[in-house]
């Protein structure tokens, strides 16, 4: 498979920093039928944590977020890059948004293992159209 980037919008959603928070969460909105095409949990301080949520459909994660009553921060943009997993295929990646002058502000990235990889690349918004453009969408 050739790399393929597409665009996509992600929320910040800040819980508790207890056992089974991830749980509650992921299978509340698994049981509203959210779908999820990336997400991370990072520390958001002592007692919190904050999940990235990337949802493929952002009205089910807002009806979902709604009545669960738990506050989204977003949407903000991000770009979803997937392909075959090659040397060097990330750096060919920032290399064209270096091109552009678009400075990558984070990024995660997972290969399956077998021959894939998935990564998520975050942009400033006002660099959000320059950085689509550079990587062809």
């Amino acid at each position: 498979m050739p790399i393929t980037v597409s665009r996509s919008t992600y929320y910040y959603v800040t819980v508790k920093d207890e056992p089974g928070e991830g749980h509650r969460v992921l299978a509340h909105l698994a049981g509203l039928g959210v779908n999820l095409l990336a997400f991370t949990a990072v520390p958001a301080g002592p007692t919190r944590t904050q999940f990235t949520l990337f949802p493929e459909d952002e009205a089910k994660l807002a009806h979902a977020a709604e009545s669960s009553g738990f506050s989204l921060d977003g949407p903000h943009p991000a770009l979803l890059v997937r392909g075959d997993d090659e040397l060097g295929a990330l750096a060919g990646i920032h290399e064209k948004l270096f091109e552009a002058g678009v400075n990558v502000y984070a990024s995660s990235g997972i290969t399956d293992g077998k021959g894939s990889f998935g990564y998520v690349v975050y942009v400033q918004p006002q660099q959000y159209e320059r950085a689509a453009q550079a990587l062809g969408i």
